[in-house]
């Protein structure tokens, strides 16, 4: 059997820098950053006060009805609003398309964090007869958004969720991918979703001093290779994609945004939240990615890295890129879109996948923003896109993502 090709035919998103992929990228090229305070619960307890939030969120983007959305937690609201743009977008005629060879795999983190942690609150609150919302297990659990995609499109190729901590929506996209080229799909609906701005996951993240706590100056607070940086900021949201066998896109018309011609999953086995100092795990998938797309190090154009401002995770990055791509190091743009959108967590990479896309597309490399004093652990020849955009021709863009546990994922996109 020939090598079936895997490009994107649709894209979506909500995020803190918008409500779909038009605006987020117009605030992206111009370094706009989505932090603010926190509005869904009381920070007075709490040692951080801000994150990146979904602003405004009426959920107009819903195409379901009210009464099907009360049966859905946030996160999975946020999975319905960006597919329904990436499946708009895509173009695709569903009703004269085989529903048995499309599927769907959107990856989380964390999952319905927040309608668990509401119904706990309210237990503890109510008194000794439990009443819980009879939706409650599905609103919990994380493969929530995969099933309801798949149901709202009536899709019934594979479906399933990704949990891999902040690697979880790279990994959808990565077996999304593998399950075309494997021909037990034409299309897949693949991405991640998230909502982790809740009391448990900032007290949590708190106690474990791996988020900012700069609330003097939250707008700048996520500042990755800058050596004040003092950890990650949290965010919410989704992106998905719609990933089509090549021949399948072009024999009914469809619009490709770009190719994608590797990926590669690892692990540091080294330790549960700290990354391998030398970026070992970090190195060998961007090694196998770049092996699977048949590119060498020279080729890339444009690093969208994990970059999630924490002491360790930017140090121990920027080292395995210096290990894999020797002398051609210093020839890539290489940025980290959390400046402005936060940490997504389990959405992360799918976020960031869509910003590697729309470079190739654009021709524009979305800056590092807050960047104001240099570390000296950090050789900053290298193009870290700091503070202000670039233009520049992309061919080959890489997305890298790390997660909790150890997990590296990392995807390579090419223009087509």
């Amino acid at each position: 059997m020939d090598k079936r090709r895997v490009v994107v035919t649709g894209l979506g998103t909500i995020n803190p820098l918008g409500h779909n992929v038009e605006d987020f990228i117009s605030n992206l090229n111009k370094g706009v950053s989505g932090c603010g305070l926190i509005t869904r619960f009381d920070t007075s307890l709490f040692s951080t006060k801000f994150a990146c939030e979904v602003k405004d969120f009426d959920q107009s983007c819903l195409d379901i009805d009210r009464k099907e959305a009360r049966k859905l937690d946030r996160y999975c609201l946020f999975a319905d609003c960006a597919a329904s743009e990436a499946v708009k977008d895509s173009a695709i005629d569903l009703d004269k398309t085989d529903k048995a060879r499309i599927g769907a795999v959107i990856g989380s983190g964390i999952g319905g964090i927040e309608s668990l942690t509401n119904e706990i609150m309210g237990y503890c609150e109510g008194g000794k007869v439990p009443r819980f919302n009879p939706f409650l297990i599905p609103k919990m659990i994380p493969d929530m958004a995969a099933g309801h995609i798949s149901i709202k499109y009536g899709l019934m190729g594979p479906n399933f969720a990704t949990v891999s901590a902040c690697a979880s929506s790279s990994h959808a996209i990565l077996v999304a991918y593998d399950t075309i080229k494997m021909d037990r799909a034409d299309m897949m609906i693949t991405g991640g979703a998230e909502a982790p701005i809740t009391i448990p996951s900032v007290g949590g993240f708190n106690s474990l001093r791996a988020i900012s706590t700069r609330n003097d100056d939250y707008m700048t607070a996520s500042r990755p290779f800058d050596k004040t940086r003092d950890g990650f900021v949290l965010g919410e949201g989704a992106g998905i994609l719609v990933l089509e066998e090549y021949e399948h896109a072009v024999s009914r018309g469809a619009k490709i945004y770009a190719e994608i011609v590797g990926s590669a999953a690892t692990a540091d086995a080294y330790h549960i939240t700290a990354p391998h100092p030398e970026g070992l795990g970090a190195g060998m998938v961007m090694k196998l990615a770049l092996n699977e797309a048949g590119l060498a190090p020279e080729d890339v154009d444009y690093i969208n890295v994990h970059g999630t401002s924490t002491s360790l995770g930017d140090i121990a990055e920027l080292k395995a890129i210096k290990n894999v791509f020797g002398e051609s190091a210093y020839s890539p743009n290489i940025s980290s879109t959390k400046s402005m959108t936060g940490h997504l967590l389990g959405a992360a990479g799918a976020i960031e996948s869509i910003a590697c896309i729309e470079a190739i597309c654009n021709g524009i490399i979305p800056p590092t923003i807050n960047f104001r004093e240099e570390d000296p652990e950090i050789d900053y020849k290298l193009n870290l896109t700091l503070n202000n955009p670039q233009k520049r021709n992309v061919n080959v863009a890489m997305n890298n993502t790390f997660g909790f546990g150890g997990h590296n994922a990392c995807i390579v996109f090419k223009k087509i």
